[in-house]
């Protein structure tokens, strides 16, 4: 297709979508494409112009705002770049490249990816317009045909109130009502039935049979005609479940925007600018599109981190709320990673950019909660299955309902049996059971967000409702991932901070981890560490090297032997450090021992609370671990709670294990940080990512804990179990209503209570219905967890 320009002017001489042919080609303002007036059924007059419009999207926007798009100066971006992808809250397999709306359901498309654009939703601007315009036709309407009726009071003369009726409805039905018409047709058309198609039925032939009354009641027999000589009418049924629809609508899409906000909360944290650090030490604000990995930045207090880095210079402690849910701030020094969004302290930091734009925490984080917001939860298809039949249903009782009524109905019953018809087909709208799930959904997920709770896909958090059994990695997950330093023990004159010192500068060489625990403690210290010469690897036994002036050796027993240092003077101390799950070093210096150091990953403190809190919920926990089983053991007595453990284990290992566990009838989630992880996170029901660990177990996992500690399995259980009990309320809701509903407008009651629903208590029971499955998933929002 071709496209406009920057004033929207089209290639066939029209401007802004106006053509004085309807067989040239029209632009469509919005979009920029080119429209045939003929074909499109979407036109709006402005300033004394037409414009043709290619859907009913560009439509609504332009009439939104007719000079977003016709201004003098430079056109508004449009909402969605060209083939950026729309797609339906409630149908998420429905995406197409623009606005629109949904076959199946009929509901407007949404953009894919979230936007910073926190425009009102056009759709809301327009329904809500229609809302108040019918609100108010509709109201004398009620006085003119129900209350005066009631009362005995003739606010017009009998024979022109029909005429009245129809000027009042008529705008409410061909106007207000109309997008449920162009969504009920569509409906018919692709055979997808929804709550459209029963509206549009309802409503419809309340509206004809009513006009066919006004302008021609001689065509009706004399046993329909009232005193006046005027066949009854229904326009004020039409008019007020339209009405009432449209404010179901309204109510939904205002929800729906809350959800939205939540999003463009999370996207407002990230910063607009940087400051970057050029090669010459200059320093210069830059947009953060601009930032690339590499670059050096600096964060001046009380700034937010601009993207995900490192820090290379100095000390702050930072705000990690958004990410983690802690107010208390994180002390961030050389080396320790920074997260986009987070909030700088008194400190300035010099970081080094590591991931920016689409690939920063806070990006994904915001790409997370978009896409778990849409997912499907396998229960919904329930709802799914019954909608499918449930609408044909529907139209076959209203028949039904029309003929019985017509044959053994009281006078008039043309009359009952049209009304009744109708009740049936508008109190039946499955909106509420369309609702039930996604809105649960959205608002759950939006919820876990801010508890540090990320949910890949509805699914994840169906299934981990029911798991049984917790299967949990060590290293990262119930300790820390990061050795430190625990002892320092000294042989003979030697004192500890000169031990740590040369110790710290041979293993400033090496990248084992607890050789990297070691340098840190040292420069904790603030020790000096001397120059070195001759540094060596001794595979299996550790390393050497000259030091100060000093033959400084480092590694296990057998390291000693072959120095000739004897190291049988620590062996019980090196073996109770060992006990307690620490790696042990031996130092010698000049040939003998001096001493030992021992390196542990400290248990993390919210371990020992969280499984007993996931012990409470029943859950049975097994440790899996590819350390060894002297250590496993150590952090399991640690810990306690353990119901097994398992040691010496190589990721596909974990997997296997995993599977077994599956196979004997286990509901299995497993919560993992590292590359080694990915394997059993993948496997299992429901895998738990610590956010702390790394991409590839991110990815594998269909929840991450952004908090990286086992307090957040607890909150991530709890919020599954909301989530899927107020499902379950919706559900239940739904068919409740549904359930009594359809047989009460039926007429069912009648015989023995003579009662009867008319189609306007109907809409308002469904729209009741509507509000209720809302409010009730907005209830998730004042979870505790």
């Amino acid at each position: 297709m071709k496209h406009a320009d920057a004033h929207g002017h089209g290639a066939g001489g029209c401007c802004g979508g106006k053509t004085p042919a309807t067989d040239r080609p029209a632009i469509d303002p919005v979009c920029g494409m080119t429209v045939d007036p003929a074909a499109t059924a979407h036109h709006a007059h402005h300033d004394e112009q037409e414009y043709h419009f290619c859907s009913v999207g560009c439509h609504t926007k332009f009439i939104v705002d007719p000079m977003r798009y016709l201004g003098d100066g430079p056109r508004a971006m449009p909402v969605a770049a060209p083939g950026a992808m729309w797609i339906c809250p409630m149908h998420p397999e429905v995406r197409q490249e623009g606005p629109g709306t949904c076959p199946i359901c009929g509901m407007a498309l949404e953009p894919e990816e979230p936007s910073l654009d926190d425009a009102p939703n056009p759709e809301l601007v327009d329904f809500t317009r229609r809302l108040w315009i019918s609100g108010v036709l509709t109201v004398p309407l009620l006085f003119i045909a129900m209350i005066g009726e009631m009362l005995g009071l003739h606010f017009v003369p009998p024979a022109a109130s029909p005429w009245i009726q129809l000027g009042l409805s008529a705008p409410v039905v061909l106007w207000a009502g109309w997008p449920f018409f162009e969504r009920g047709w569509a409906s018919l058309s692709t055979r997808h039935f929804n709550m459209f198609t029963l509206i549009a039925i309802g409503v419809g032939a309340a509206f004809a049979y009513s006009v066919v009354a006004t302008v021609a009641p001689g065509l009706f027999p004399p046993a329909f005609h009232t005193h006046g000589g005027m066949a009854p009418v229904y326009y004020e049924a039409a008019s007020v479940v339209v009405t009432l629809v449209l404010l179901g609508q309204v109510l939904e899409l205002r929800a729906r925007a809350a959800t939205g906000r939540a999003i463009r909360a999370l996207m407002d944290l990230a910063p607009k600018t940087a400051r970057r650090i050029a090669a010459d030490g200059s320093e210069a604000d830059v947009d953060i599109a601009e930032v690339h990995v590499g670059d050096r930045l600096r964060v001046r207090p009380g700034e937010a981190v601009p993207v995900d880095g490192v820090v290379i210079e100095g000390r702050s402690a930072v705000d990690e709320a958004m990410l983690t849910g802690e107010p208390a701030p994180v002390a961030k020094q050389a080396d320790d990673r920074l997260t986009g969004g987070t909030v700088n302290g008194t400190g300035s930091l010099v970081m080094e950019a590591r991931a920016v734009g689409a690939d920063t925490m806070l990006a994904r984080i915001v790409r997370m909660v978009a896409e778990a917001q849409r997912s499907r939860a396998p229960i919904q298809a329930v709802a799914d299955r019954v909608s499918g039949w449930f609408v044909p249903l529907v139209i076959a009782i209203a028949i039904a309902t029309f003929i019985v009524w017509n044959i053994v109905g009281p006078e008039p019953r043309f009359g009952h049996a049209l009304l009744n018809a109708i009740a049936v087909l508008v109190i039946a709208c499955p909106c509420a059971l369309g609702l039930a799930t996604p809105m649960s959904v959205m608002v759950g997920t939006g919820r876990g967000a801010h508890a540090g709770v990320l949910v890949k896909n509805a699914e994840a958090l169906q299934a981990f409702e029911t798991v049984d059994t917790l299967v949990i990695d060590k290293t990262g997950t119930l300790t820390e991932g990061k050795p430190v330093l625990i002892a320092i023990e000294s042989v003979g004159a030697m004192a500890k901070n000169d031990l740590l010192a040369l110790a710290a500068a041979v293993e400033a060489g090496s990248e084992h981890p607890l050789a990297h625990a070691t340098v840190v403690a040292a420069k904790a210290r603030g020790l000096v560490l001397p120059a070195i010469d001759d540094f060596q690897s001794q595979t299996g036994l550790g390393v050497s090297a000259v030091a100060g002036g000093r033959a400084v050796a480092i590694g296990n027993a057998a390291q000693m032997r072959r120095i000739g240092a004897d190291p049988a003077v620590l062996a019980a101390d090196a073996e109770r450090y060992r006990r307690d799950g620490a790696g042990v070093m031996l130092v010698a210096v000049d040939g003998k021992l001096a001493g030992l150091l021992a390196v542990a990953d400290p248990v993390r403190a919210s371990a020992r609370p969280a499984i007993d809190a996931l012990r409470a919920e029943g859950l049975r926990i097994v440790m899996l671990t590819g350390d060894n089983q002297t250590t496993a053991d150590a952090v399991a007595r640690a810990i306690g709670g353990l119901d097994e453990v398992r040691a010496d284990l190589r990721p596909e290992d974990k997997a296997r294990i995993v599977g077994e566990l599956k196979a004997a009838g286990a509901r299995v989630a497993m919560a993992g940080d590292g590359i080694n992880d990915a394997p059993a996170l993948a496997a299992a029901d429901v895998g738990l990512a610590m956010g702390t660990g790394t991409d590839v177990a991110i990815e594998s996992a269909g929840m991450t804990l952004t908090r990286g500690d086992l307090a957040a399995i607890v909150r991530a259980r709890k919020l599954a179990r909301a989530t899927m009990r107020n499902i379950r309320q919706n559900l239940f809701f739904s068919f409740l209503f549904n359930g009594i509903g359809v047989p009460v407008a039926a007429g069912v009651l009648y015989p023995v209570a003579g009662i009867l629903l008319s189609p306007m208590l109907a809409g308002a029971a469904m729209a009741a219905s509507s509000f209720t499955v809302v409010a009730n998933a907005l209830r998730l929002n004042g979870v505790k967890l």
